[in-house]
């Protein structure tokens, strides 16, 4: 250790006098914010691992929206039975007294009896069938999407704690590296050969590092905390996701997604079964104007005769031509048809936009894969070489350390980005209404 004198000959303190105590705080710091349960909250021997299709098992068999929407359908049925029914027929007494006030009019009981059974216009009557079908439709559509959509938002959540997983894998390499680092500078500075600011910037590192490595172990617990929110409650208390982001499959092209999109899409079936109930109340609001016949059998007794009367009732159009009804029904039947077109647009041009998307998160994974990730691995396998033999100093190190890290995540990032598209272009074409787990 070399002192440097001032002008009038005494020796100076040391410039690094204050370093002691510094990394002295550094350490107790980093003992205090990255204890052992937090780092490794869950025992690997212990926790069971859980598949994907595992986790979609469990909440499509116990979300309660799915099974709130598949109660629902039971209802829609009951519409069915409801609507098939036919009028039931009336039946009318009368009895009374039948007194003489003139001569040649003999008293006595009086009877009278009345039979009636109302005929349905068919067509009205085939018309309130239809609507009931559509509803019955339109429930398992609402099933269906939503099935759908809580598939995709399960796979979501798994893609979402797999990139939170890898997330913290590379922070633990980064921690395992960056503490080879600092030994291989304490040795140094211990020698004499560096100063005691590289220690000091070592611990700085590791302190960033394992606080990255306790906010991923940490997302990741919460994302398995929202998956079991959508199963009830009903997966295990301790568990690991089972997967990679890493996982491919075969992507369509672009006129065969269109093709599914416009057959599968739940939301394209719940808007077309609305066209379908607005054309069958159409029906049956025109149809409202002759509602039917009234066939009628009377009776009647005295003391002295009986009389039987035959009748049909009819109720005429005259006043009420029911042209408001009909006029209602028409809006609401040209509101779904443009609902419907409308939203078949949209959704064509959302899975151009999400196959975009997931084509440039493919390229993207490309590049940095086959480029920049072995250029970063490289810079630093060189900045490391250099470090030992005294070339160039720890900033170098930890600078292309630093760029290396940045790469790696960005890769994690776009892989994740790759499965979120995915999942999203399956949502469009309704890929997870039928989805059984294997």
């Amino acid at each position: 250790m070399r002192l440097s004198t001032s002008a009038n000959g005494q020796a100076k303190r040391p410039s690094w006098h204050w370093a002691w105590p510094l990394t002295l705080l550094m350490h107790s710091a980093l003992a205090q914010t990255t204890p052992p349960a937090a780092i490794n909250p869950i025992n690997p021997a212990t926790a069971p691992e859980l598949a994907q299709a595992q986790i979609i098992a469990t909440v499509l068999e116990h979300n309660p929206q799915l099974r709130a929407a598949q109660s629902a359908l039971d209802a829609a049925k009951s519409g069915i039975q409801t609507a098939r029914a036919l009028p039931n027929p009336r039946f009318d007494w009368t009895q009374g007294h039948n007194t003489a006030r003139i001569p040649g009019v003999t008293s006595g009981a009086l009877r009278s009896w009345t039979l009636s059974q109302p005929i349905e216009n068919p067509y009205g009557r085939q018309a309130r069938i239809d609507f009931a079908n559509a509803s019955e439709l339109e429930s398992k559509h609402v099933i269906g999407q939503t099935r759908n959509g809580l598939v995709s938002q399960v796979r979501l959540f798994i893609y979402q704690g797999l990139l939170h997983q890898a997330q913290a894998t590379a922070a633990a390499d980064d921690v395992q590296l960056l503490e080879q680092v600092r030994e291989r500078v304490r040795i140094r500075v211990e020698s004499g050969e560096a100063a005691r600011y590289e220690i000091i910037k070592a611990d700085a590192e590791i302190i960033t590092a394992r606080e990255r490595l306790q906010t991923a172990r940490l997302m990741v617990e919460q994302s398995k905390i929202q998956l079991n929110q959508l199963a009830a409650g009903q997966l295990p208390a301790q568990w690991r996701l089972q997967g990679d982001l890493k996982d491919s499959q075969e992507l369509l092209d672009m006129a065969q997604l269109q093709q599914l999109m416009l057959k599968h899409n739940t939301e394209l079936s719940l808007l077309q079964t609305d066209v379908n109930k607005a054309q069958a109340q159409l029906r049956s609001a025109e149809s409202s104007r002759w509602p039917g016949v009234e066939l009628r059998y009377s009776q009647s007794r005295d003391p002295e005769f009986r009389q039987g009367q035959w009748g049909v009732g009819v109720q005429l159009p005259l006043l009420d031509r029911r042209s408001g009804p009909i006029a209602q029904a028409s809006a609401e039947l040209e509101r779904a048809q443009i609902r419907l077109e409308g939203r078949k647009a949209e959704l064509s041009q959302q899975v151009l936009l999400t196959w975009k998307s997931l084509e440039m998160a493919r390229l993207r994974i490309e590049a940095l894969s086959q480029g920049s990730v072995r250029e970063a691995e490289a810079a630093l396998r060189v900045a490391q070489a250099a470090y030992r033999f005294g070339e160039r100093g720890i900033l170098d190190v930890l600078d292309a350390q630093r760029v290396l890290r940045s790469v790696r995540a960005d890769l994690i990032q776009a892989r994740y980005q790759l499965q979120e598209a995915r999942v999203m272009l399956d949502q469009l074409i309704g890929q997870n209404i039928e989805h059984t787990p294997s």
